[in-house]
């Protein structure tokens, strides 16, 4: 009987510790959003300024031709990383949907690009606070 016991104790302890890597690795996970603003550059630092909060999102760009809904423009600054494959350069002034990983940070937040729509040829006026 003994067996049996310490086999279950085992198993609790075992499916506990699985629990809490789960756990933790969910908390160490970046996540995956979607921001709108006006793309501008800072020497060889990229930026997405007047821009929106992030809201949840995929990697993947939107399907050619779907209108975006919600504001374009906010009062938030985001720092943007991974644009070596992206023609930035082509956007700047524009308004742009930024989809990436979010790195929150301080005093400035970045997104690491998984890809850039154009969604206005230019920018429109800053949102107020």
């Amino acid at each position: 009987m003994t067996r049996p016991v310490a086999g279950l104790f085992g198993a609790l302890v075992a499916t506990a510790a699985i629990g809490t890597a789960t756990a933790s690795r969910a908390q160490d996970t970046v996540p995956i959003v979607a921001v709108t603003g006006c793309l501008a550059d800072q020497g060889e630092t990229w930026l997405l300024t007047n821009a929106t909060a992030p809201v949840p999102s995929v990697a993947n760009a939107p399907p050619a031709g779907q209108k975006l809904a919600g504001p374009t423009s906010g009062t938030a600054r985001y720092r943007l990383i991974g644009v070596s494959e992206f023609d930035l350069p082509s956007h700047k002034g524009h308004t742009v949907l930024v989809k990436g990983l979010l790195v929150t940070a301080e005093p400035e937040s970045r997104v690491n690009v998984t890809s850039v729509t154009m969604v206005a040829p230019a920018c429109p006026s800053p949102a107020k606070p």
